[in-house]
């Protein structure tokens, strides 16, 4: 049978498009001390930074970088990395990792199209930052906005964690000065604790709390927070949705109590001056909400020199960045998160094959090469910003 064109042109040899092999590539990465007011954590260990030399990449840290999280220079040294006094040739190389934001002195010093994976720290930017960025180029991933597998924020969460935790011993502490142990002795009333907001920080106080002996009682507006909690905790304590009157009778018998509430904007003041003038002269109020604003109307801004004040009898600890006080349990915490995402991007060959296979790597990026790409950052300072999945597919 005589072939017709169309049969020929069936029969004859397709194009195929096949995969291009992803070339491992090898990451030059330089860690700056951090110079930000009452930062004392680091984004890599000794023990990541032997991981990561051990694969073929090299880290060029600043001396003294590690040692507010009690890391030495020789431990870094001993791991493979480069120490160096000179804070530009840290700054000059391709991809950067801080916790805090570079300042504005920090990205004069940084080369165009520089890689920084760093906090962001919305609240505290200004739009001059994001311009400075862009003018140079620059790809920005911010740890907050990096999503797990299953949706979840792992920095955020992790760092919820230890400020949940350690405003229970943070509070456990300041009770000594009172003379008095936090906790259930035999004979003796448990101690009570006061948790508003069932978010991840409300949990871990309560789960340190309950640990200790405490009588807990959990205030949150989310109902299916509070069912949560519950379920997490794995035993029935206290919750209740905020009312004034439940509040203040629950305020007046607490030693201790914690702000853990959020909110998009500032966190919604719910303890008002005069229901902490009705609490026990002696408690004490640890306010992890002061990040965003505080949620007691008497909260003001401590550090970590000077954590506490006293007001109407009761002590104040108001100190941003909890976490920091821990600052090696806080490093460790980032650090894990962090170096897997590290070993991926070298392994897919770079940032831009990474966020391509990586969703939540992508969901964390806000500047890609000098373009801003968080429509969250766009609005809140007027910014123009496109989509990243039309930049990047």
């Amino acid at each position: 049978m005589a072939l017709t064109p169309f049969t020929k042109q069936q029969l004859l040899p397709q194009e195929e498009k096949l995969e291009i092999a992803r070339h491992k590539s090898e990451l030059f990465i330089g860690i700056p001390r951090e110079i930000s007011y009452q930062e004392r954590r680091i984004c890599l260990t000794p023990d990541a930074v032997n991981s990561l030399t051990s694969h073929g990449h090299r880290v060029m840290m600043e001396a003294g970088a590690g040692l507010n999280a009690s890391y030495t220079d020789q431990e870094y040294s001993d791991a493979g990395a480069e120490i160096t006094n000179d804070t530009q040739k840290v700054l000059g190389c391709p991809m950067l990792l801080k916790v805090e934001p570079l300042t504005m002195d920090e990205i004069k010093m940084v080369n165009p199209q520089t890689i920084v994976i760093s906090a962001i720290q919305l609240k505290t930017r200004k739009k001059e930052y994001f311009e400075e960025l862009s003018k140079k180029k620059i790809t920005a991933l911010a740890f907050e906005f990096i999503k797990d597998e299953d949706g979840s924020y792992p920095a955020v969460k992790s760092l919820s964690e230890i400020a949940g935790t350690s405003s229970i011993l943070v509070a456990a502490e300041l009770m000594i000065g009172k003379g008095l142990l936090f906790g259930n002795i035999t004979g003796v009333p448990p101690t009570d604790v006061v948790i508003l907001g069932a978010g991840t920080v409300g949990e871990f106080a309560a789960k340190t709390a309950l640990g200790l002996g405490a009588n807990v009682k959990v205030f949150d507006n989310s109902i299916t927070k509070l069912r949560r909690l519950q379920n997490n905790l794995n035993q029935r304590i206290f919750t209740s949705t905020i009312q004034p009157k439940s509040l203040l009778k629950a305020l007046r018998r607490c030693d201790a109590a914690i702000g853990a509430m959020r909110g998009k904007d500032r966190c919604p003041v719910v303890v008002t001056e005069t229901m902490v003038e009705h609490m026990k002269k002696g408690a004490v109020i640890v306010d992890v909400s002061i990040d965003t604003g505080g949620c007691f109307e008497t909260s003001e801004i401590t550090t970590h020199e000077k954590p506490t004040f006293v007001k109407s009898g009761v002590i104040h600890y108001c100190v941003p960045n909890i976490p920091s006080r821990y600052s090696k349990t806080a490093s460790l915490s980032i650090s894990n998160i962090i170096t897997p995402y590290l070993l991926q991007i070298a392994e897919d060959g770079g940032i831009e094959s990474a966020i391509r296979c990586n969703k939540g790597l992508k969901n964390g990026v806000y500047l890609y090469h000098g373009i801003l790409t968080n429509q969250a950052i766009g609005d809140w300072f007027n910014l123009p910003d496109s989509d990243i999945n039309l930049i990047v597919f």
